[in-house]
Parts: C-alpha cells; sequence; structure tokens
C-alpha cells in the first residue's frame, strides 16, 4: 500500500501539487483566525467545589464597584489634579513610576463616579487599564499570542542558515520550508474549526505552530536527505524518491505516529487546557504526517536533481561522525560513562522540582511591566492578600428573605474573622443591619436605605429560588503563600459544621481554583507520563522488532526526563539566568517531558533503522553501529539544533512561562540528540552484544 501510494504521487506529481496549492489557498482563512474562539481559561479542576464556587461568583460580574485602574500617560501629579475635578480624593492616587499611576478607589464608590474619571483621563490623553486579575489574565494571554508571530520572525533566518549548514545548498533549504508551512497552515485550520465545538486554550497557537515547525522541518530534512544520498549513489529520481520513501518516510511514520499519541496523553490532565493542548499537538503531527507523506514526495519528484542547485560545499564528507562512530563502537564504556556523566548528576537534583501555577497572574509579568508593578504597588497599599481574596459562596435551603439564613451567615463570618491569617472580611451581616432587617430589606428594596441596599448587591448572586450569598475574605499573606492556601483549606473543610444541613458552600476564587489545579496536575503527572512511556515502549517494539531496544529507549528519556527536571530545579525554582526564584508552572513543566519523550522518538528510530540496515545485510554489530552513526549524526544532531533554534525563539516572550518551556526543551533536545543518541544508545547497543536487538536480533553477532 505504502509503494503502491507513493508510486502514485511520483506520477501525479504536479496534480497533487496542485491538489495542494489549492487546500493550503482553502485552509488560509481559517488558519489566520485559530485565536478567534481560543479560551485563556480552563485552568482548574473541574470536579473541584471551588470551581463550581468561581463560576457562581462570575454571575457577580460586572462589579458594582469601582476596580482598581493603572493610568498611564500623565503624572500622577497630572492625575491628581485632574481627578479632583471627578470629586476623588488625592490619597486613592499613587504614584507607580514617572508616567504610571495606581488609583484605589474607595470600595462604597460609584461606578457612575469612576465612568467619569475615566472620560476626563481620555480627553487629556491618558489611557486606564484594570489591575484585577482578570484583567492581568488576559494581558498574559496576550502576550502568550504575540510571541507567536514575533517568534517566528526571530527563528526563520536561523533556521535558514542551519539548514544550509545541514544540506549544503540553496535549493535543498525550500523542501523542509515547504512542508513544514503547509503542515503548520493544515494544522491551524484544524484547530479554528474544532474550537467552535469544544474549549481550546489559547497557548496551543505556540504549540501548534512550533510543533508543527520544527517536527515538519525534522521530517523532512530525515526523509530529503535520504532522497539526495540516493541521487549521489547515481539512482534515477523516481528510485530515489520510492526508496527514501521506503526507509526514512517509514522511520517518520512511526516517529510521529509517536509524537502524536505521546502528546495525545495530556488528555489525561483531567481539564480543557491539557485537552487543548493534546489535541492541537495531535493534529500538527498528523498534518506534518499527512504533507511529508504526499506533499515531499511530490517535491521530491520535481525537483530530482536540482535539489543540489547552489551547492556552496558538499556534504559527502561524514568524517567526523564517522571518527565519533568508530570511536563509540569501539571504546563503548568509556562512550557510556561519559554519556551517563553529563545526565545523572543532574537527574539527582530532579526530584526536588516541583510544579505550581501562581494565583497572583502578575507575577508571570516581567518585572519592568507597569502592570506588574501597579499589583505590587496594590499590595503594599492595601495587604499582600488584597488582590485575590477568597470567595465563600453559600447556596442556602431557605431564601435570602428568610432570617434564619441570615442567621447562618452572620453565623460563618464570627467563625472565620477570628482565624489567625484572616485580614479582613466583607459580609452583608457587617452592614450594621441584624438578620431580620436584612431579610426584611430584601422584601421590601424600596423601604431600605439606598447605600445599604447598593452595598447588598455585592454579596448577593441571583439564582432563580433560592438565592446565593458570598462573602469575601482577604487575606494577611500574598496569594501564592502556603499560609494563603492553609487558609483556604481551613475555611472550606470547615464550613460544612458552620452551615445548615442541606446548604451547598465553596470557597471560590484564583486560591483556591488554582490550588484544585496544581494538585489536579501533580497527582495526573505520574498518570501522563507512564502512558507515554507505554506509547514509546509499543511504538518502539513495533519499528524496531526489539523489545529489549524499546525498553533501553524509554529507560533513557526517563534519565533525560529527569535531567530535564533537575536542570528546571536549578534554573528557574532557585532563580537563575534572569528567572525569578519560583517553582516552574504547572501549566507547562508536564508538557515539557511528554514533548521531550516523543521527539526522542523521531532520532531513536532513525538510528536504530539504520543500524539494522547494515546488520540485514550480514554486516558485524560494532561495523552496523559504526556505520549507523556516522551517516545518521549529522542528520539526527542537526535536526535537533533545528528544533532548538524553534524552542530559543520563545525566549522573546516577555513571559517566564514562555521562557521556562524554551530552556526546558532546549536542554532536553541537546541532551537526547548530542549524549542519548550520539553517545548512550550506541555503546549500550555495542555492550549488548548478540542480545542488543532481542528478539529480533537472530541474526545479531557480537
Amino acid at each position: 500500500m505504502g509503494k503502491r501510494w507513493i508510486r502514485f504521487v511520483t506520477r501525479n506529481k504536479w496534480a497533487v501539487l496542485v491538489a495542494w496549492g489549492l487546500i493550503l489557498l482553502a485552509t488560509l482563512p481559517l488558519a489566520v483566525q485559530v485565536t478567534k474562539h481560543l479560551s485563556s481559561s480552563g485552568f482548574d479542576n473541574p470536579r473541584s467545589p471551588a470551581v463550581w464556587a468561581t463560576k457562581q461568583l462570575n454571575l457577580l460580574r460586572p462589579p458594582l464597584v469601582p476596580s482598581p485602574l493603572l493610568i498611564s500617560g500623565a503624572t500622577t501629579q497630572h492625575v491628581i489634579t485632574m481627578a479632583s475635578q471627578a470629586g476623588f480624593p488625592a490619597h486613592e492616587f499613587h504614584a507607580v513610576s514617572v508616567d504610571h499611576t495606581l488609583f484605589l478607589p474607595n470600595p462604597r464608590g460609584s461606578l457612575t463616579q469612576a465612568a467619569r474619571l475615566q472620560n476626563i483621563l481620555k480627553h487629556h490623553h491618558a489611557s486606564t487599564v484594570s489591575t484585577d486579575q482578570r484583567a492581568v489574565g488576559h494581558k498574559v494571554a496576550q502576550d502568550s499570542s504575540k510571541t507567536l508571530g514575533l517568534s517566528g520572525i526571530l527563528a526563520m533566518p536561523f533556521l535558514a542558515v542551519l539548514l544550509l549548514i545541514v544540506f549544503g545548498s540553496l535549493a535543498a533549504i525550500a523542501l523542509p520550508l515547504i512542508v513544514a508551512l503547509a503542515g503548520s497552515e493544515l494544522a491551524l485550520a484544524a484547530v479554528t474549526i474544532i474550537e467552535t465545538h469544544i474549549t481550546l486554550s489559547v497557548f496551543l497557537t505556540d504549540i501548534v505552530s512550533f510543533l508543527a515547525l520544527g517536527v515538519g522541518i525534522d521530517y523532512a530534512l530525515f526523509i530529503s536527505t535520504r532522497f539526495r544520498q540516493n541521487l549521489e549513489r547515481g539512482e534515477e529520481v523516481d528510485t530515489a524518491v520510492l526508496d527514501s520513501m521506503a526507509h526514512a518516510g517509514r522511520s517518520v511514520f512511526y516517529s510521529g505516529i509517536a509524537v502524536a499519541m505521546a502528546v495525545a496523553t495530556l488528555t489525561l490532565g483531567g481539564n480543557a487546557y491539557w485537552r487543548g493542548l493534546a489535541i492541537g499537538g495531535a493534529i500538527a503531527v498528523i498534518a506534518v504526517l499527512i504533507a511529508t507523506h504526499s506533499l515531499l514526495p511530490a517535491l521530491m519528484s520535481i525537483f530530482g536533481h536540482h535539489t543540489h542547485w547552489g551547492r556552496l560545499f558538499s556534504r559527502k564528507n561524514y568524517g567526523l561522525w564517522r571518527g565519533i562512530g568508530r570511536w563509540v563502537s569501539h571504546r563503548p564504556w568509556a562512550a557510556m560513562i561519559l554519556g551517563l556523566a553529563f545526565l545523572v548528576p543532574l537527574a539527582a537534583f530532579g526530584p526536588r522540582m516541583q510544579m505550581k501555577s501562581p494565583a497572583n497572574l502578575a507575577s508571570m509579568l516581567p518585572q519592568s511591566d507597569p502592570l506588574r508593578q501597579a499589583v505590587s504597588r496594590q499590595q503594599k497599599i492595601e495587604g499582600a492578600g488584597s488582590i485575590a481574596p477568597l470567595a465563600v459562596v453559600m447556596q442556602f435551603p431557605t431564601t435570602v428573605t428568610n432570617q434564619t439564613t441570615w442567621a447562618a451567615v452572620r453565623r460563618v463570618t464570627q467563625n472565620i474573622k477570628p482565624l489567625p491569617q484572616v485580614k479582613q472580611i466583607a459580609s452583608p451581616t457587617q452592614l450594621g443591619l441584624s438578620p431580620t432587617s436584612l431579610s426584611l430589606m430584601i422584601q421590601n428594596p424600596h423601604t431600605a436605605p439606598s447605600a445599604a441596599s447598593q452595598a447588598l448587591k455585592n454579596f448577593i448572586i441571583p439564582q432563580r429560588d433560592p438565592y446565593l450569598v458570598v462573602l469575601y475574605v482577604t487575606a494577611k499573606s500574598g496569594p501564592d503563600t502556603p499560609a494563603s492556601a492553609r487558609l483556604s483549606e481551613t475555611i472550606s473543610r470547615h464550613l460544612a459544621l458552620w452551615l445548615p444541613a442541606h446548604t451547598r458552600a465553596a470557597t471560590g476564587g484564583l486560591v483556591p481554583v488554582l490550588q484544585s489545579f496544581n494538585q489536579l496536575t501533580s497527582s495526573r503527572l505520574p498518570l501522563i507520563l507512564m502512558a507515554v512511556a507505554v506509547v514509546a515502549l509499543v511504538v518502539l517494539a513495533i519499528a524496531t522488532g526489539s523489545l529489549l531496544q524499546a525498553l533501553l529507549g524509554v529507560i533513557l528519556d526517563g534519565l533525560v526526563a529527569l535531567a530535564t527536571a533537575g536542570f528546571l530545579y536549578l534554573v528557574v525554582q532557585t532563580g537563575h539566568l534572569g528567572f525569578s526564584p519560583s517553582p516552574p508552572d504547572s501549566s507547562i513543566t508536564p508538557l515539557i517531558f511528554v514533548l521531550l519523550f516523543g521527539l526522542s522518538m523521531d532520532y531513536e528510530v532513525i538510528l536504530l533503522h539504520r543500524i539494522q540496515e547494515p546488520l540485514k545485510a550480514g554486516q558485524s554489530l560494532r561495523g552496523a553501529v559504526r556505520s549507523g552513526v556516522g551517516t545518521t549524526g549529522s542528520m539526527i544532531t542537526g535536526a535537533g539544533m533545528i528544533m532548538v533554534i524553534v524552542f530559543l525563539a520563545l525566549l522573546v516572550s516577555p513571559l517566564e512561562v514562555m521562557k521556562t518551556i524554551s530552556i526546558g526543551l532546549t536542554f532536553a533536545v541537546l541532551m537526547d540528540t548530542w549524549v542519548v543518541r550520539t553517545l548512550l544508545v550506541p555503546s549500550i547497543t555495542v555492550l549488548l552484544g548478540r542480545y542488543a536487538y532481542w528478539p529480533w536480533g537472530d541474526r545479531v553477532h557480537p
């Protein structure tokens, strides 16, 4: 079936090319709209009571009181002068920098007055942005999306230079770039269609684009390199295409299936965010596989001997890698010890790595960002916990017109207020009215004092019947401290004791929601890694016919993953190379390990297949290993460096979360290509002797 398909493609190469042109033309409008329906949410545990409470809390939007604002484009003194026209006192304005001012309104202020202030500022060419965590999260999502275009533009010239070094000719550069870009566009168009039906994360655009770009270039590199080698041996163009697809194309197919299945295991993460990354990543790889097995053979058939056009130097000299292959095959113990020396010391730090998504979303922004500085200023003025108060949401069996409801609210308020980590609590029972007066106010709102009636709306979530009541608890400590986490857990644990039977209650807000997300991700990570290991084991066993090589591949990948965790601990968690000391983000750390396992299968399958070919021809194991390393060394390390450039381009992002995934994947790919595939796999294969490819290796001799 495979050979028949490739023969069909080569005979109808121009028709295939035209078909691909029409497909790309039709999907381009979809691809450019990929972020239209993506969501910046999904970082939660869907089954957590905190998610239910937070969803109810969102029904209070828009807020009934003015929110803090960051004012830009005017000095603080100028802002104070303008604000006095709207009746705002000077003490509500605080300097953040020369032309940035933080506005902290009185909680009892009116929205009308705040709107008047914004109009005055706008008239004087000053801009405002909310500093609440919802607005900060929106900016984080925006900065992540901007990374896509900027890093892509930055990566392209470096990729072109590296491809020129790897291929040695100008014409050959076009093949991997065309295939990678075609696969990227097809993947983004598919995501655009899917996102209208299920919730997908806005952060997957970077993953889809860069995974498709990197994997597409890698796969095209593997196949087209084999094609050019066949041409150099004097084969006809169609024969060279058929042979390259039968060997390198077969390896790429197994690799692509492994990567797609590995990324798909992220669905085990258990929420919309991980499901989105799993679907997007799998689609990206499948799109690239479709391009490499249809568009690429057609292009190779059309290019033919012209792939050598613009050759700047010959690529026939593999002296360096033949020398490395000779040394590894004849000094396997030395090569293995050298490889382990790179990984084992870092792997020892791996268990110390922790994961945590911050509840203070501003901490994800650069320290120089005015919005982050404004949030930090707000914490110094109002308290560390003021930016993310806990919301205690209670759904009573009785209505809010019943005084027993308000008696229960007062009891909860009185129990929470003396807790040692509580700075203040905002409760309707603190309006100076008794439970009876509160119930009467709900029944006859027109007879109640207007100020009290307006304030009460901030604590009642409108439902059919009964209504829900919410209390706001401000902790003394910041939202990402263990003390705030303990306070959230204490309140959640005791609510059932303080409330009457049949009352549904939970603590909501960023702190408990992200706390549940971190717990969910930490508990699911072992399951995800186990699933990835099983995928790698099965695919490698099928691809090579060797259970032993499959097991060896999984063990070595696990060692690289542990070393990568140690690297992230030393750089990110302890704060080096410009990183603020904080645990790697839970939203990206599992992705690093999953992509590591998936991408490593590319290089593993290519290397093992190249070693198997001379073995099948009767060559000795040492000779086969020497030949495999000599012919694939430059290709595997070149492909790895291509992935490194793609990932390093993410360093242009102002977000530390994107920089973490950049350096994490860069380190993992470098260790995998230059240490595992160059030193460890070849040396251990030689040391295994006749069992190197068990049970396939009946023909393998020591």
